[in-house]
């Protein structure tokens, strides 16, 4: 299934932009890959119990970042990854730890952390609904910001034209309480 997300400029396929390179390869360090790599690997860590995933994103944001930079944005990845988890509705997501794609949890996920960079926040929100299916969205917003502002401080900042138009992915025949 193909889904367009109004990328501007961005074809998607199965969701995710082509990556090329396998994850943790060399080539994995612009920050959208970080950032829907570490989420992909945190919530697989989660859902599975298996710390191999978080060791190998800690390898990726290492090699990308350097241990001392990598420390600080792991940190946030994972309490970020934490809030959305612990937020959702449903279980989150994520495509195979070898994917070269973004699944849709992925590139909401890495929307929100542009919308955020970029001060688009009602995109962001919108993103974060979508992606936990919740109204009650606060702590995985705040989150998202952390992670936002310290990806910046690491020169580390996604592209607009990853953000999203997340209205289109919410089903309005969904009721949710708040």
């Amino acid at each position: 299934m193909t889904v367009s997300f109004g990328l501007q400029g961005s074809a998607l396929s199965a969701f995710g932009p082509k990556l090329g390179a396998a994850p943790g390869s060399d080539g994995w360090r612009t920050p959208e890959q970080l950032v829907g790599f570490g989420f992909r690997g945190w919530i697989t860590g989660y859902q599975t119990g298996d710390i191999g995933c978080w060791e190998r994103v800690w390898q990726v944001y290492t090699d990308a970042l350097g241990p001392n930079a990598a420390k600080v944005a792991v940190g946030e990845l994972s309490v970020w990854a934490k809030a959305v988890k612990a937020g959702a509705r449903r279980q989150v997501q994520v495509g195979p730890i070898e994917s070269c794609t973004f699944c849709r949890d992925e590139c909401l996920a890495i929307s929100m952390i542009a919308a955020s960079q970029h001060k688009t926040c009602p995109a962001m929100r919108a993103c974060a609904f979508a992606l936990i299916e919740s109204s009650l969205i606060e702590e995985v917003v705040h989150h998202s910001d952390c992670l936002a502002i310290t990806m910046r401080s690491l020169d580390k900042v996604l592209s607009p034209n990853w953000i999203v138009n997340a209205t289109a992915l919410v089903d309005p025949c969904v009721q949710h309480p708040h």
